[in-house]
């Protein structure tokens, strides 16, 4: 599943605080949050969460949900964003741009930080924990059906991210993050 590309420039510029990548990866990986359960988990203050959440919401990127008594959790709208520079100009190439390295910025930050806690993994779950590189000579078009392959295999288990029901007893949140550039010729 694909989902449009997003193109306008405040749209995007909503995208480019670092910070707001983190409640979006907190809402997708453990579900409804307020912002005091988000200020608690990321360590910033409820009024940060709270206005960064209203500017999420604001794009359509998060929405609250009927919460207990007065507490009004957020929950994610979408799990995918497609962010590119590609054929914008201007304003909204630059918002793209800066939306595309904040996200950049968050997924290494949290790479980092997740490769350092692997030693205090259960053993059955540190064999799959680590970061791998690999130099492919390909075509553009080998390229394209390659990536369309991985992409597939990313896909696989979607089901599961807002379906709690679907998950099988131990599944825990596993990041997979892909990259794939080419060099300059």
């Amino acid at each position: 599943m694909t989902e449009a590309r997003i193109t306008d420039p405040k749209t995007l510029r909503a995208l480019s605080h670092p910070f707001r990548w983190k409640l979006i990866q907190l809402l997708t990986e453990e579900g409804p949050r307020t912002a005091t359960q988000c200020s608690e988990r990321l360590g910033e203050s409820v009024a940060s969460c709270s206005y960064h959440l209203n500017m999420l919401a604001k794009y359509g990127f998060v929405s609250e949900v009927e919460g207990p008594g007065r507490q009004k959790p957020w929950r994610i709208v979408s799990t995918r964003q497609s962010i590119s520079p590609e054929g914008l100009e201007g304003e909204a190439a630059m918002a793209a741009e800066a939306a595309a390295l904040a996200y950049l910025d968050q997924e290494f930050e949290r790479t980092r930080e997740r490769l350092r806690q692997r030693e205090h993994l259960p053993e059955d779950w540190r064999k799959s924990v680590g970061t791998e590189g690999t130099v492919k000579f390909l075509t553009a078009d080998e390229a394209d059906a390659y990536l369309d392959e991985l992409r597939a295999l990313m896909n696989k288990y979607d089901d599961r991210r807002l379906d709690e029901s679907l998950r099988p007893e131990g599944a825990r949140a596993v990041r997979l993050f892909l990259s794939v550039t080419v060099a300059p010729e």
